[in-house]
């Protein structure tokens, strides 16, 4: 192994980063994480950082975990590599499927598989649009989502994402692919003297409107994240997921829910769906499956989509080469197990979750803060300059960029999309690790605060 100094001179030389300036990161370097146990991560120079994103909101178990390990290490002696094609399957591959149809809702138990959250998210558009050919309507291909979503970042994920930054220096959106406003965010865009109820049926009927514009007949699906999730964490308001399902089903629109993030265990249930009290028709999974562990994505289809395919004297001409891989497979399964054992979707994850909320509105008296909010394991505070008038510092974004700074130097980690700060830990963070992460993240507000002269 090189020193720490030549990892990052080779990273600087051969490395393109996800999300990144590079000439930005190439100036100062990366910062090398070199380990992790439990809730923290340590860097090169063994300073040891609470990890309040849980990597990419997918550590759901903590890092270093033995069972995950043995899990992964027995399957890899036993069966190292298959693939699904060929009429195959794998041990792992089938007990994973019949697992994870246990706690979707209940119809959402055909499975497949993929590696992550974008790849899952392209298979839905394909498996949307095929099955409406199989339906004899094959002119139904247009996708609802919102602005300012999040469905990944492949050409097709990105186009149904509703983040333009991700999308004109590509050439996307794709054809297909339309977006709707205002994005369901009450604190931001509800107007003076509206209910959250109203301002949660205003946003819905943005999507009728949008189905009348284009005709019933040339819409598949409509595609939403139960939470919104790296647009900025947005929580639906009051009414919204009942009302958008209602409206699905009035138009003969397939409901699709993004689980990438809510998924296993983040928002108290196993599926953000389920939290919200609506049933989708499609689901997408990803991250939290394998905490992270081993790449491994999913989509859940209902029978209604699934019978059609299934039926079909076509060949469903899609999959992966690493498709429902053993070992992720096998680490997946050890995983769900793990969650269902340790209570996490349960007794201790609510009690977790009742704590962390708690101690995330310890944080509404800070200056900074604007607004804080949250559900189950994730949180989020909106940075302003004026709380009463919601104003924004200048320019737009420099204050979460600053905040972010000092959380690093405090020890803590904490993602900043625009001015709002996000927290997705662990869901085997315990009480005293909880206040841990507040007192840091408090700290590194009060360093913001001085920073920017509130």
């Amino acid at each position: 192994m090189k020193s720490n100094i030549d990892i990052k001179a080779l990273d600087n030389a051969h490395h393109l980063h996800p999300f990144s300036t590079h000439h930005e990161l190439r100036e100062k370097g990366p910062r090398v994480i070199t380990h992790a146990e439990g809730v923290y991560i340590y860097d090169e120079d063994g300073v040891r950082i609470l990890d309040g994103m849980a990597g990419l909101w997918c550590v759901q178990l903590g890092y270093g975990r033995q069972e995950l390990v043995d899990a992964a290490t027995d399957a890899m002696k036993t069966l190292s590599y298959y693939n699904l094609f060929f009429q195959t399957t794998t041990p792992y591959a089938a007990k994973l499927a019949d697992l994870i149809s246990q706690k979707t809702p209940e119809g959402l138990d055909q499975i497949t598989f993929a590696c992550s959250g974008s790849e899952a998210v392209d298979g839905a558009i394909k498996l949307i649009w095929y099955y409406w050919n199989l339906k004899g309507k094959p002119e139904k291909k247009a996708i609802i989502s919102r602005e300012r979503a999040y469905h990944g970042s492949t050409v097709a994920a990105a186009s149904l994402s509703g983040l333009p930054f991700m999308q004109g220096i590509f050439d996307l959106p794709l054809p297909r692919f339309h977006h709707i406003g205002p994005t369901p965010h009450y604190y931001e865009y509800g107007n003076a003297g509206e209910s959250e109820h109203d301002f949660a049926m205003r946003c819905a009927k943005a999507l009728e409107d949008k189905i009348l514009e284009l005709g019933p007949e040339n819409v598949a699906a409509f595609a939403g994240e139960p939470v919104m999730g790296a647009g900025g964490l947005m929580l639906p308001p009051e009414g919204y997921w009942p009302e958008i399902e209602r409206i699905c089903r009035k138009y003969d629109i397939l409901l699709w829910s993004d689980e990438v993030i809510c998924g296993f265990g983040r928002t108290g249930e196993w599926f953000g769906c389920q939290t919200y009290g609506f049933t989708p028709d499609i689901m997408t999974m990803a991250k939290g499956v394998t905490s992270g562990y081993q790449p491994l994505s999913a989509i859940a289809l209902n029978q209604r989509v699934a019978e059609p395919i299934i039926n079909a004297d076509t060949e469903m001409a899609h999959g992966f080469t690493y498709s429902g891989h053993p070992v992720a497979a096998a680490v997946a399964i050890r995983n769900i197990e793990l969650i269902d054992e340790l209570g996490l979707v349960g007794p201790r994850g609510e009690e977790t979750s009742r704590y962390f909320q708690s101690k995330l509105k310890t944080l509404d008296d800070h200056p900074l803060v604007g607004q804080t909010r949250g559900v189950g394991l994730l949180g989020a505070l909106e940075l302003v300059k004026n709380k009463e008038t919601k104003e924004r510092f200048a320019p737009g974004g420099h204050a979460g960029v600053v905040c972010r700074g000092h959380c690093f130097e405090t020890g803590v980690v904490m993602r900043a999309v625009g001015d709002t700060m996000f927290l997705c830990p662990p869901l085997v963070i315990t009480n005293a690790e909880i206040d841990e992460l507040f007192d840091l993240v408090r700290t590194a507000l009060d360093k913001t605060a001085a920073e920017l002269s509130v």
